[in-house]
C-alpha cells in the first residue's frame, strides 16, 4: 500500500508562515500551495509593491502581517478575508482603504498606520467585532459618520492626524443602549474620538456627523487624545464609566470638565502641555487614580479636594505657576513620586510630611526660603531636590531620613554632602548648613537660561572638597547611600556609602 498520499496531504498542511525580513520582492508563489490550511502569514519588512489576485485565495488567513512594505494598494479582493481577525499595513504607500473592507467581519485588530491616507471608507463602521483599531499618521481629515456603531472597540489610536477639536456637545442628547441614526446635527465629529478606548488624534476640522452613536462605545478603557489643537472636552466625557487612562497632553486646553470627576475608574489622567489654569473641584472624585501628569500648563493652585486621590503615587506639576501647595497634600498616603520644579513655590505645607510613601521629591528651581522638619515625617523619602531655590538653611530633622541624594545645587558633583550644626537665629533652632548655603538665586545668562552662584569664591573651591566616607567611589555611584550621623554633636555628616545616579 502506498503511504505518499498522506505525507502529501501533510506538507501542505502548514498553518504559519514567517517571512519577515526577507528582502522579499513579490510574494512567493508556494504560498498559495497552503490555501487550504494558512492561517497565519507574515510578510512584515520586506519589499512587496503587489498584491496579486491569487493571494486573495488564501480564505483561511486569520493573521496577515503587512507592515514595512511599499505596497500601495489593497484590492477590493480583500473581501475574501472573511476569517481574518489581525491586519497590519502600517507603513506602506496605501493611499485608500476600499469599501469592500467591511466583509472582513471576523477583523478585531487593524493596524493602518503610516499609510497616506486621508479617510476611512464609509462601510468601516460594519465591522462590529474590531477592538483594536490603529491609524497614526495618516494625514486622516474626517472620521466616519457612524463610526460610534463599533461598540466593541477598546483601543482606537488617531495619533498625529489631522483632526482637530472636539465639539460642543450640550444640545445632543446621548443614547446609552440604542445606536438610532438621527438627521445630521450640525456638530463637529470630533468627539467621536473620545468614545474609543485608546484614542490618538491630531489636527482637523470635522464635518457634521450623528454623535448619538457615541453612546454605544461603552468598552471605553483608554482616551489618547495627545498631539492634537483640542481647545476643549465636552462634559460628555464623564459618562464613559470604564475609562481608565485619558491623555489629552499637548493641546489648546484651558480647562477641564468638572465632569471628569464622574470617570470613576479612571487610574492615568495626562494633561501635560496644555494652557489649564486650574483642575477642577470633581478631580477630587478620583479614588482610582494613580498618575497625574499636569506638567507645563499655567496652574496656579491646586483644588483642595486632590488630597482625597487617595491611590495617587505619581504627582508631576512641572514647570506652572503654583504659589502654594494645598495642606490636603498631605493626605496621599500612596504618593511616590512627588515632582513640582520650575513653579513659584514660596513654602511648603507642614501636612507634606503625611505623604509617608514618598519616595522622590522634587521642587528644584522654585522661591523656598525653608524646608518643614515635617518632611522627617516622610520617612520613605530617599531622593530630595531643592537645587535652584533661597534656603538659608535645612532642618536638622533631614538627618532622620535615609537619603541616597539630596540636590542642592546645578552644581553640585556628588549626590550627598557634609553637613554642620548651625543655629537659626530667627527661631534660635538647630539647622543643618552647608558650603552650598545658603542658596543664592537663580539669574539668567545671556541666552536666557539660569545659573547659580555659591556664596562666595572660597564656597565654590570647598564644592570639591565635600567629605565621603570613601574616595574610591566615582561621583555618580550605583550603589545605595545611608544618612547617619557621624562624629561629635558639633558636626552632621550625610555620607555615601555607595552611590546613586542623579534623577
Amino acid at each position: 500500500m502506498f503511504h505518499c498520499i498522506p505525507l502529501w496531504r501533510c506538507n501542505r498542511h502548514v498553518e504559519m508562515i514567517d517571512k519577515r525580513h526577507c528582502s522579499l520582492l513579490y510574494v512567493p508563489d508556494e504560498l498559495y500551495r497552503y490555501s487550504r490550511s494558512l492561517e497565519e502569514l507574515l510578510l512584515d519588512a520586506n519589499q512587496l509593491r503587489d498584491l496579486p489576485k491569487p493571494f486573495f485565495q488564501l480564505v483561511k488567513l486569520r493573521k496577515l502581517g503587512l507592515s514595512d512594505n511599499e505596497i500601495q494598494r489593497l484590492p477590493p479582493d480583500i473581501a475574501n478575508f472573511i476569517q481574518l481577525v489581525e491586519l497590519d499595513v502600517s507603513r506602506n504607500d496605501i493611499i485608500e482603504i476600499p469599501e469592500a473592507i467591511s466583509y472582513c467581519k471576523a477583523l478585531q485588530v487593524a493596524d493602518f498606520s503610516g499609510n497616506p491616507l486621508t479617510r476611512l471608507p464609509e462601510s468601516f463602521p460594519e465591522l462590529r467585532n474590531l477592538t483594536c483599531l490603529s491609524i497614526n499618521d495618516i494625514s486622516l481629515q474626517i472620521l466616519p459618520e457612524n463610526i460610534g456603531n463599533l461598540s466593541n472597540l477598546v483601543s482606537l489610536e488617531l495619533r498625529e492626524n489631522l483632526l482637530t477639536y472636539l465639539p460642543d456637545l450640550h444640545m445632543v442628547e446621548i443614547l446609552p443602549q440604542s445606536c438610532l441614526h438621527l438627521p445630521q446635527s450640525p456638530v463637529y465629529n470630533s468627539f467621536l474620538t473620545l468614545a474609543i478606548s485608546s484614542l490618538y488624534s491630531a489636527s482637523k476640522f470635522l464635518p457634521p456627523t450623528q454623535p448619538e452613536t457615541i453612546g454605544c462605545l461603552v468598552s471605553l478603557k483608554n482616551l489618547w487624545l495627545d498631539g492634537n489643537q483640542l481647545a476643549e472636552i465636552p462634559a460628555e466625557i464623564g459618562s464613559m464609566k470604564s475609562l481608565l487612562c485619558l491623555d489629552v497632553s499637548e493641546n489648546k486646553l484651558e480647562h477641564l470638565p468638572e465632569e471628569i470627576g464622574d470617570l470613576v475608574s479612571l487610574t492615568d489622567l495626562l494633561v501635560s502641555q496644555n494652557l489649564i489654569d486650574a483642575l477642577p473641584e470633581g478631580i477630587g472624585k478620583l479614588r482610582r487614580l494613580s498618575i497625574l501628569k499636569a506638567d507645563q500648563n499655567r496652574l496656579a493652585q491646586l483644588p483642595e479636594s486632590i488630597g482625597n486621590c487617595e491611590s495617587l503615587t505619581e504627582l508631576i506639576l512641572t514647570e506652572n505657576q503654583l504659589q502654594v501647595l494645598p495642606r490636603s497634600i498631605g493626605k496621599l498616603k500612596r504618593l511616590s513620586n512627588f515632582n513640582c520644579d520650575r513653579n513659584r513655590l514660596a513654602s511648603l505645607p507642614k501636612e507634606i510630611g503625611g505623604c509617608s510613601s514618598l519616595n522622590v521629591f522634587c521642587v528644584r528651581e522654585n522661591r523656598l526660603t525653608r524646608i518643614p522638619s515635617e518632611i522627617s515625617q516622610a520617612s520613605e523619602l530617599h531622593v530630595f531636590d531643592v537645587s535652584g531655590n533661597r534656603l538659608l538653611h535645612l532642618p536638622i530633622s533631614l538627618t532622620a531620613l535615609r537619603l541616597k541624594a539630596l540636590w542642592l545645587s546645578e552644581n553640585q558633583s556628588q549626590p550627598l554632602l557634609t553637613f554642620q550644626n548651625d543655629i537659626d537665629p530667627e527661631s534660635g533652632e538647630k539647622v543643618l548648613t552647608c558650603v552650598l548655603l545658603p542658596q543664592q538665586p537663580l539669574e539668567p545668562d545671556s541666552k536666557g537660561k539660569v545659573f547659580s552662584w555659591a556664596s562666595n569664591s572660597v564656597a565654590l573651591w570647598l564644592v570639591s572638597a565635600l567629605r565621603l566616607e570613601s574616595w574610591e567611589f566615582d561621583p555618580w555611584p550605583s550603589h545605595t547611600k545611608v544618612c547617619k550621623n557621624v562624629g561629635s554633636k558639633s558636626k552632621v555628616t550625610v555620607n555615601a556609602a555607595g552611590g546613586h545616579t542623579r534623577y
